[in-house]
């Protein structure tokens, strides 16, 4: 699995990105998190406000700090 949290690196993208790990390791998964700063690649996903979540090449949310909790119920699906 490949999360990737998409933004400018602000504290809020850094939350998230930690989110993330918890969630994963919550869950005992294997996911590698990659943050992407490179606006364009942002703009690739369609992305309008950061902070972004993509698991597997798929945008899951944008613009809001999930919580681990909301992270691990995606990742239950």
């Amino acid at each position: 699995m490949i999360i990737k949290v998409l933004g400018s690196g602000c504290k809020n993208c850094q939350v998230l990105a930690n989110n993330a790990e918890l969630a994963i390791k919550e869950l005992g998964k294997e996911a590698e998190i990659i943050k992407v700063t490179d606006f364009q690649d942002i703009m690739s996903y369609g992305v309008m406000s950061t902070p972004a979540l993509v698991i597997d090449e798929k945008l899951i949310s944008s613009g809001k700090v999930l919580k681990p909790k909301d992270i691990i119920e995606i990742l239950k699906k």
